[in-house]
Parts: structure tokens; C-alpha cells; sequence
């Protein structure tokens, strides 16, 4: 657990070390309703990428939306580390039940994609991540790669289902790996038994040590409560 920690607050650091300026977003409140996925996308931002499925589980095809400001003003010139113009343009996630009659806003997101503010970061979205619907939940994942200040990389999924009349958090998995030392660590949380795997190995050999745990924190998290996907920690008062 310790190790888990430390190396998300020294990757926090360097993050933090090496992000820019960027611009203030003042983030559009989309329309309830549309006919189309495009109809829920407001003037200046562009559909990145679409997903259907069923996640309110009436034999519909959903959808989920990720939507990408196109605002010349955050494309930022410098002259540190890391491609320059960079693009420091927000997302925002937004989901919709189809309707017969077209779609209804469900649920719409702009802090659990962290917008792009450091040149030596890779985009949260790529290598394979993103967002996707499987077996009626939504899952999104965030891959993390620093050209600079850090030898962290890592893949972190989140997974939301349908209840109670939100997104609940019922899963979340975040595998990172040291590319210096080959050192890997896991971390699996399942919120709804409340059980914790841990594990620990090395890209030397196959041993790998798994400990399990229980959650403390049984708090109920939706998509609107997690916040920013790489700051959130699961575990929140577990030992």
C-alpha cells in the first residue's frame, strides 16, 4: 500500500512540476435532448469520440459521448519540454438514453478526463484507453506517460453502472509500472463487495505478491463525485 501511494504522489509531483498555464474554460451546460449524438454537441467543441450501448439496461443503444473544445486560445506556445503549440483543449463526457423519439441527457462530466495541461504528459486518452461500454457499464480509462520528470506510466479504468438514478462507481483498476526499474504494482478495488487487491512484482520474472484487503470507506461514489481521474484515491480512509 505504502509503495502504491508514493509512487501516485510522486507522479502527482511531477505533473504538477511541469504543467502549464493554461487558459480558464467556462464549460457549456448541454442540451437535455437531441435527436442525434451531434445535436448534443455545443458550438466550439467537436465530437471526439462516440459509443453505443445499452446502459440503462431497457434493450436501447445508448450513447457516450467524449467532446473536445476546439478554442484557438489553448493552444499554447513554450519553450520547456514536450511539443510546442500544445493543445491544452478540455473534454467533457457526456452520456444519453435513447429514447423513442431521439436521446435524453443522462449525465455530463468535464473533471474525470483531466484536461491536457503538461507538454510531456501523454493524452489521457490514448494507447488504447478511452471510453467504452461493456456488459451494460461504462468504463473509462486514463493512460499516463511522462517523456520527462517521471519514470511512472500506468493505466487507470474506471467503472460506472446505472443505479439509483446515477452513475455509481462499482469498479476501479490501476496497473502502473516503473520503465527504470521494471518494478509493477496493481491495484483492484471492487466497490461493491468491498474488496481490495494489491499486488507487487517485476518485468524481470513472473512472481508477483498479492495481499487482499477490505474497504474501509464504503462510501457511495458517482461519476459526478470521483473529480479528477488521476488525483482520486480510491481507498480514502482504508489502512
Amino acid at each position: 500500500m505504502r509503495l502504491f501511494v508514493l509512487a501516485a504522489a510522486l507522479t502527482a509531483l511531477s505533473f504538477a512540476a511541469t504543467a502549464l498555464d493554461v487558459p480558464p474554460v467556462r464549460y457549456p451546460t448541454l442540451p437535455t435532448q437531441a435527436a442525434t449524438a451531434e445535436g448534443f454537441v455545443p458550438a466550439g467543441w467537436a465530437l471526439e469520440y462516440r459509443i453505443d450501448g445499452d446502459l440503462d439496461h431497457d434493450g436501447r443503444a445508448d450513447l457516450a459521448l467524449v467532446l473536445r473544445q476546439h478554442d484557438p486560445r489553448n493552444i499554447i506556445e513554450h519553450d520547456g519540454f514536450g511539443p510546442s503549440p500544445y493543445d491544452s483543449n478540455p473534454r467533457i463526457l457526456a452520456i444519453a438514453f435513447a429514447r423513442p423519439s431521439g436521446y435524453v441527457l443522462a449525465a455530463q462530466n468535464h473533471t474525470l478526463i483531466p484536461r491536457p495541461d503538461s507538454p510531456v504528459l501523454s493524452d489521457a486518452l490514448a494507447e488504447g484507453t478511452g471510453v467504452s461500454i461493456q456488459r451494460g457499464a461504462l468504463r473509462v480509462g486514463l493512460y499516463s506517460f511522462s517523456s520527462a520528470g517521471s519514470w511512472s506510466t500506468s493505466t487507470t479504468t474506471f467503472t460506472f453502472r446505472w443505479q439509483e438514478g446515477a452513475f455509481a462507481l462499482i469498479g476501479y483498476d490501476r496497473d502502473s509500472m516503473m520503465r527504470n526499474s521494471g518494478q509493477t504494482e496493481g491495484l483492484s478495488v471492487n466497490f461493491s463487495t468491498g474488496k481490495v487487491k494489491l499486488t507487487e512484482g517485476s518485468m524481470q520474472d513472473d512472481k508477483e505478491q498479492v495481499r487482499w484487503q477490505t474497504l474501509r470507506d464504503r462510501r457511495r461514489w458517482t461519476l459526478d463525485g470521483v473529480g479528477d481521474g488521476w488525483a482520486f484515491n480510491p481507498l480514502g480512509d482504508s489502512d
